[in-house]
């Protein structure tokens, strides 16, 4: 399959690494958007949301002559309808790893496609079982500084595999780009167009 060459709104280089693995052509911007949650947004509603406002941020960063679209992720955990974003700091992680001690959560990842013409999006939700973890295994994971900008404060494709009991779902969605959904909105796009 040949996708065609896009522009993809982030940082992450996991979603870089995910989009060569389907070799996709594309190029790195960087929109800035605020992406605290509205009071009483549900968590599905934020992560759509806030794709969909990367994408188009990152669509308004570019000439309207220039044809390529903006592909752009967001990535929340979420353990009793409560969104666990990044860390601030390592007391905040700490919180965050006691309270996925033993627990499932789910793993919600928007995708959104941005054109000169419309902004589609799709949605991966997966979850995800963490083990028992000790005090010990929280600070000797803290200690690696891994899940130091992770949502949830962990990797899944890192050291935090350790604490994985299974997972059901899109391992690339709970990486941060679902390889599946993003296919599909190319090739939706393609069609489109």
């Amino acid at each position: 399959m040949i996708f065609p060459s896009i522009y993809l709104a982030s940082r992450s280089p996991r979603r870089r690494e995910l989009l060569q693995q389907i070799a996709v052509d594309f190029a790195v911007i960087n929109p800035d958007i605020d992406e605290t949650s509205h009071a009483g947004e549900l968590p599905l509603d934020y992560v759509r949301r806030i794709a969909i406002e990367k994408a188009q941020a990152g669509k308004a960063l570019l000439l309207e002559a220039d044809l390529k679209p903006v592909l752009a992720a967001d990535t929340s955990v979420v353990l009793n309808n409560a969104i666990f974003g990044k860390p601030v700091d390592d007391a905040d992680a700490r919180r965050m790893l006691k309270q996925l001690s033993g627990q499932t959560h789910q793993v919600l990842t928007a995708v959104a496609l941005a054109t000169n013409q419309q902004t589609l999006c799709q949605i991966s939700a997966n979850s995800v079982h963490f083990c028992e973890l000790s005090d010990a295994d929280i600070d000797w994971y803290l200690q690696t500084g891994e899940g130091q900008d992770k949502a949830g404060s962990y990797a899944v494709q890192g050291l935090a595999a350790l604490f994985i009991e299974s997972i059901q779902g899109s391992y690339s969605g709970i990486m941060g780009l679902p390889i599946r959904e993003t296919g599909q909105l190319l090739m939706q796009m393609e069609s489109n167009a």
